[in-house]
């Protein structure tokens, strides 16, 4: 059996070209897997130091009565639109939340310089918002009309927040299929940018059938923001900064997670958003309980994961704190190995692409 060296805290570990990999454009997922459960699935067993291939819809057989699943139940909101400026330039307008009634944090992309007081006016030609101000990390504070509230110019102008590296042409109408299936079955709580992948390969009927074996499912909300899944672009890790994001951990998810722990079973985070969420309750001074509250937590190598026993997670970009989180839950070299492997086997990337479960 080969036997793998996790680098723990030495240099390779906090330096950002030791997360770097090869991928081909084709084995980037355009489309999900329909049905939803028969994506791939990589198993990474850490204990025997082997990795067995199945489909989705199999990773019951690798839990047992007791065991607890977290899903994360953020709702993606349909966060890009598309507008003019006053020059009858094209922009690019990201909604990343609400600050207060009327007023939102945006990120802009278009040509030139656009200033404050500044309107982009969203197609369909009913909403405009104005530029307010331009913040130090690049994004701005925009206000809305008078009387709308978000979710109205979404509801109007919005598209699902696809990420860049799925192709879709902004010149056509939105594909209708990207609404249902960039979105988990069990997602309830709006405000999400961004999807949390891992749980896109869930069925009802498989979460239905799970429960009947005596697997426990837990709910947890983090509201995903696009910082998540900003590059690192320095070139020690440590010097990169998360975004905060918010989370939600309820009385009873916080009884069944206690439940769970105290008898034996183990806690599975569904997605690194449900990791995070999970330890960053952990790490508060009161420990862990019940929380409604901002996070900026980024895992990097050596960590002490206090909640989370394993992971079902996507394959994720080079570079990424999504990769980094995934090498402090199992060792940098072993994941990339498992990378290359599922490359090998020709399994699918990203955010529509196949699973892994780490065990």
């Amino acid at each position: 059996m080969k036997e793998w060296r996790n680098v723990g805290s030495g240099p390779a570990e906090h330096l950002a070209a030791s997360y770097d990999y090869d991928l081909p454009a084709a084995m980037i997922a355009q489309r999900p897997a329909v049905p939803r459960d028969s994506a791939r699935l990589l198993v990474l067993d850490r204990a025997r130091d082997a990795i067995e291939h199945r489909v989705f819809r199999d990773i019951g057989e690798y839990l047992k009565p007791g065991d607890l699943l977290v899903l994360n139940d953020t709702r993606v909101v349909p966060a890009r639109t598309y507008g003019a400026r006053h020059t009858g330039g094209k922009v690019e307008v990201f909604f990343l939340r609400e600050t207060a009634p009327g007023h939102c944090e945006v990120m802009i992309r278009c040509g030139g310089s656009p200033r404050p007081g500044e309107f982009i006016r969203l197609e369909g030609g009913t909403f405009s918002v104005r530029l307010l101000e331009r913040r130090p990390d690049g994004t701005w504070l925009a206000s809305l009309p008078r009387g709308s509230r978000l979710h109205d110019v979404l509801d109007s102008a919005g598209r699902m927040p696809l990420p860049p590296y799925i192709r879709r042409d902004r010149n056509e109408p939105p594909d209708p299929s990207d609404r249902e299936y960039y979105q988990t079955v069990y997602a309830s709580d709006p405000g999400a940018v961004a999807a949390p992948t891992a749980g896109l390969h869930f069925t009802e009927d498989m979460l239905s059938d799970l429960e009947g074996r005596g697997i426990g499912i837990a709910r947890i909300t983090l509201h995903v923001g696009a910082g998540t899944f900003r590059p690192i672009k320095e070139d020690d890790i440590r010097r990169h900064r998360m975004h905060e994001e918010r989370y939600t951990i309820s009385d009873d998810a916080t009884r069944q997670i206690r439940q769970t722990k105290e008898s034996g079973g183990r806690v599975i985070a569904v997605g690194t958003t449900s990791c995070r969420a999970l330890e960053s309750a952990a790490l508060r001074p009161e420990g862990f309980g019940p929380a409604e509250a901002e996070t900026d937590l980024y895992i990097v190598p050596p960590f002490a994961f206090r909640m989370t026993d394993a992971l079902v997670t996507n394959f994720h970009l080079p570079r990424s704190t999504l990769l980094v989180l995934t090498a402090a839950f199992v060792g940098r070299e072993r994941i990339l190995a498992a990378y290359e492997e599922a490359k090998r086997e020709g399994y699918r990337f990203y955010s529509y692409g196949d699973a892994m479960v780490i065990l």
